[in-house]
């Protein structure tokens, strides 16, 4: 299991870390919200623990953004406040379980591990198709057994096209899906993703771009063809 604390309070964070890591539980620290974001963008994680009260983005703004991404990372928040509307507000923002400071090690320990065992229980399906195979889980791709590493908005758009089954998506609909609810309708954001990770996966192009219409998975890609790599 590998935990994302974030938290703002440096001796806390760090006696959280080390009493996690007595227990094999890997734990990475962020010290603010956009320190947050940024890892959370880079690795990935099993559970994510917030403290609600931290600079920048606060943990309100990260757990939206969590359940937004669709990965189904468990959220357990930290808080000093221990209001019944406080903890109703941080349930209603996704959170899936709650700890008031102070707390003891053990607790936290056992909680988080209950996360990951409701989190294993419903692990969506891994997909195959063309020589890919993608593991929504663990946020994994293959191709033709050979490990490929994604970005993680590479591995959201490839997650949509797998999904379709060969069908066609459109920029529209990867955009809507992939990216959040202020990105630009007229970037070209999703041409260049796109285009990036054909070159990830590797010749030959397994994306297939149809003209004036979106994407799909070619489930019979040719060497040389597929859409090449104009987006």
């Amino acid at each position: 299991m590998r935990v994302l604390i974030v938290e703002d309070e440096p001796y806390l964070a760090e006696a959280i870390r080390d009493g996690l890591r007595l227990e094999a539980i890997a734990a990475d620290i962020a010290g603010d919200g956009d320190t947050a974001l940024e890892m959370l963008s880079i690795n990935t994680y099993d559970i994510a623990v917030l403290d609600r009260d931290i600079p920048g983005p606060s943990g309100d703004e990260i757990a939206k953004r969590i359940v937004a991404s669709g990965s189904g990372m468990p959220i357990l928040m930290l808080t000093a406040a221990d209001r019944l509307d406080d903890k109703a507000s941080g349930f209603g923002l996704g959170a899936d379980d709650y700890l008031t400071k102070p707390f003891e090690m053990q607790e936290l320990v056992m909680r988080l591990r209950a996360l990951d065992r409701r989190r294993a229980h419903a692990r969506p399906p891994v997909r195959e198709i063309a020589g890919l195979r993608l593991d929504p889980f663990r946020r994994e791709v293959y191709r033709d057994g050979r490990y490929v590493a994604l970005t993680r908005k590479q591995f959201a758009v490839l997650e949509v096209l797998v999904a379709a089954e060969g069908g066609v998506v459109s920029a529209e609909e990867l955009l809507e899906r992939a990216w959040d609810e202020n990105a630009d309708p007229f970037t070209n954001a999703v041409r260049i993703t796109v285009s990036a990770l054909r070159k990830r996966l590797g010749e030959p192009w397994v994306i297939a771009t149809v003209p004036g219409v979106g994407y799909r998975i070619d489930t019979a890609p040719v060497a040389g063809h597929g859409g090449g790599d104009r987006g």
